[in-house]
């Protein structure tokens, strides 16, 4: 691999994507560890005041902090951590990782920033694995807005409308997408169950709750507190 040229693509565009990167045989055992975990049908950690406002409806677990480490097999992959590394160009920490599962006929994910971008050198690292292959039949595909990176906050704006200049990705199962925090995303209605994975990584010296405040076209939410902690509306004139 060339790590020299994949940092370039990554900072030029502000995501990169890795095809058939984890084997299939991996992918089906984590997929069903991750299935027989939401079987349980387990509470969501967002409340219902969030799911309507930011239109966002994703069911997150984060089994690390639950003492269930079973999916060492991307967290401690060395070639996975390379990349990562010729990304953040330094010394960096692993964040969390959380699992998130869309159940069949909920809404996606709005257009989002994980974490205000007014500080270009505070960022999360999204390292999205995809266990599962995403298709027009089950919806849930990726939407990015190439080179958003760099382009401050998120314009305000109806929270999942098509915007020109975005790229929709359908990733299949093994595929590893790279994503900047601060490169607006979003996640359309997912037609069957939805799953995909985040390593989340940070760069060292990034604090540990980076990803606490979100950026939608509408607000800014504090997960910490559950609360909006600014609307976001265009200035209209009388």
């Amino acid at each position: 691999m060339d790590f020299k040229k994949i940092a370039k693509q990554f900072w030029e565009n502000g995501y990169i994507v890795f095809e058939k990167f984890f084997p299939d045989e991996l992918m089906d055992d984590y997929n069903q560890k991750i299935i027989n975990h939401f079987e349980s049908n387990p509470e969501s950690e967002l409340n219902s005041e969030f799911s309507d406002k930011s239109k966002v409806q994703v069911i997150p677990w984060f089994p690390y902090r639950e003492g269930k480490p079973y999916f060492d097999g991307i967290d401690l992959d060395n070639k996975f951590n390379q990349i990562t590394t010729s990304i953040l160009k330094e010394e960096w920490n692993n964040l969390y990782c959380m699992m998130m599962y869309s159940k069949k006929g909920t809404i996606g994910q709005a257009w989002h920033q994980d974490c205000p971008p007014h500080e270009s050198s505070k960022y999360n690292l999204n390292r999205l694995v995809y266990t599962h292959d995403i298709t027009d039949e089950t919806g849930g595909s990726v939407i990015i807005y190439p080179k958003t990176h760099t382009k401050g906050e998120l314009t305000i704006g109806d929270p999942h409308e098509d915007l020109e200049g975005q790229l929709v990705l359908k990733p299949k199962k093994g595929t590893v997408v790279f994503l900047h925090g601060h490169c607006w995303h979003r996640v359309t209605p997912a037609k069957q169950n939805r799953i995909s994975s985040n390593f989340r990584a940070v760069p060292q010296g990034t604090p540990e709750d980076i990803t606490d405040v979100c950026v939608y076209r509408n607000m800014k939410y504090r997960f910490s507190t559950q609360e909006v902690i600014e609307e976001r509306k265009n200035n209209q004139k009388d």
